[in-house]
């Protein structure tokens, strides 16, 4: 589903008199906590009582509140302060067997939701919303001024040696010999580019949330009109960091009678299905310890019928299940007897806050290009440590068009023509240039030659070719 604001024109990022947060003194709407007045509510749901129910936590789609998650590990959820869990009192189905899972609740019904001018076309999932032309409209004005860059360091043959001994040294199983011994023929020094374009963008979408209402101030529609997804004030807390935001939309809340349990507070036990007790997981509701039943004394039917008596009924008292006392069945731990449950979704308090939405999600989009045109793969150049050669940061960069590798002028004119993206704002972007030394070493030892590659500031040594390492032993020196 397409959907968004609708109403009129947002205002351009920072909002220039936006709106500034939900306006103060809020009223409270609907029943006390812990009590839903008046019996079943004005356009409440019929029927009976739902089977199933919800294993607690917070529900799917919903907005974080400030309820208490419950010990996940009990499975009990605590009634409202001063509430008593009723005893279950509905049907009860024949099969035995307790299940060992709640059902998830659905969201409220969306017929049920308020129309709210500008939002009538959400729903329970995330709707995503194109920012308004005035939010992508670049800050114009002539490219900046760039200056030259400077060359990068070269390296000495002893530099070369001595970072090859430095590699042969991390590697338990290469000889030392050959980097000591080698003879140079030649040292090629070139430089490596690495192109980054950076975005930070900033994408909204709305959807309805829920939570349980327990007496929290309502901010409704007697309020006023709700303001334009767009045009609510939020910044990041920093640039070119990730970072997600909720904020409740002004002037959307209601309160709904909670749709699944009736607006009861309640639901039927999932464990037990209302019985208050199961079946003894000891003896399988046997009562009796495993391994035992009456057919094992038949021939005590011989004598006396009041001794025998006495003596059956003292053997079934001995071997009586320990967990269930010989009942077959032990009080619910889920909901201590009583057949039901505090209902998950609205913790007992009967009704539903229901509001609008917004989740604000700042995101970076990275861009890379490598220029380097020996065996070194490119990887290990971004990894590599280097002069930043250029670096600028803007609402809207220019593509660099007088760097000394036309490569990289190349490159910044593709991705900055990539970083176009209709669904957010983009707030700020920069690109970066660093340029990495490169130097190949070519060598002979023993009438052989090879060569080695040394890169980065920190002289690391790229040397898949060296002559002297074993995998099989360590006694190479």
């Amino acid at each position: 589903m397409n959907s968004g604001y609708q109403g009129g024109q947002a205002a351009p990022y920072p909002p220039a008199g936006g709106y500034q947060g939900p306006q103060p003194g809020g009223s409270n709407q609907g029943g006390p906590p812990g009590a839903y007045p008046g019996g079943q509510p004005a356009g409440g749901y019929p029927g009976g009582q739902p089977a199933g129910g919800y294993p607690g936590g917070q529900p799917a789609g919903a907005y974080p509140g400030t309820q208490t998650e419950p010990n996940q590990g009990s499975g009990y959820i605590a009634p409202p302060q001063g509430i008593t869990v009723p005893q279950y009192t509905g049907a009860i189905p024949e099969n035995e067997a307790p299940t060992e899972q709640q059902s998830e609740p659905t969201a409220p019904p969306l017929e049920k939701m308020d129309a709210i001018p500008g939002y009538q076309n959400i729903g329970f999932t995330e709707s995503f919303l194109p920012p308004p032309p005035t939010y992508q409209d670049a800050m114009k004005g002539p490219p900046p001024e760039r200056q030259n860059i400077s060359n990068v360091p070269t390296i000495t043959e002893q530099e070369a040696r001595d970072a090859l001994l430095e590699f042969v040294a991390d590697n338990c199983c290469y000889g030392k010999r050959a980097a000591e011994d080698l003879n140079f023929n030649d040292l090629q020094s070139s430089s490596a580019f690495h192109y980054t374009m950076e975005s930070f963008t900033e994408s909204r979408s709305t959807e309805w949330a829920y939570e349980p209402y327990n007496g929290q101030p309502i901010d409704g529609p007697h309020n006023g009109p709700a303001p334009g997804p767009w045009d609510i004030q939020s910044k990041p807390s920093q640039l070119f960091k990730n970072e997600t935001r909720k904020i409740e939309v002004p002037h959307t809340a209601s309160i709904k009678p909670c749709h699944h349990c009736f607006a009861s507070g309640f639901i039927r036990c999932h464990k037990c299905q209302g019985r208050g007790r199961t079946r003894c997981f000891s003896c399988n509701g046997s009562g009796l310890r495993m391994g035992h039943n009456h057919h094992h004394h038949d021939h005590h039917h011989h004598g006396h019928h009041d001794n025998h008596h006495h003596h059956h009924h003292g053997f079934e008292d001995d071997n009586r299940c320990t967990w269930c006392h010989g009942s077959g069945f032990r009080d619910c731990g889920t909901c201590h007897t009583r057949g039901m449950v505090v209902c998950p979704l609205c913790r007992g308090y009967h009704q539903l806050k229901c509001y609008i939405c917004l989740t604000i999600k700042w995101h970076t989009e990275v861009d890379h290009h490598i220029v380097e045109r020996t065996a070194l793969p490119d990887h290990l150049i971004k990894q590599a440590q280097g002069q930043v050669a250029f670096e600028e940061s803007m609402p809207r960069v220019y593509p660099i068009t007088q760097f000394q590798e036309s490569e990289v002028n190349q490159a910044s004119a593709t991705l900055v023509a990539k970083h176009q993206f209709p669904s957010k704002a983009i707030l700020m972007q920069r690109q970066r240039v660093r340029i990495v030394p490169v130097t190949v070493c070519l060598y002979k030892w023993k009438d052989a030659d090879a060569d080695f590659i040394v890169y980065g500031f920190e002289k690391k040594v790229y040397a898949p070719k060296y002559p002297q390492k074993c995998c099989c032993g360590c006694s190479i020196i």
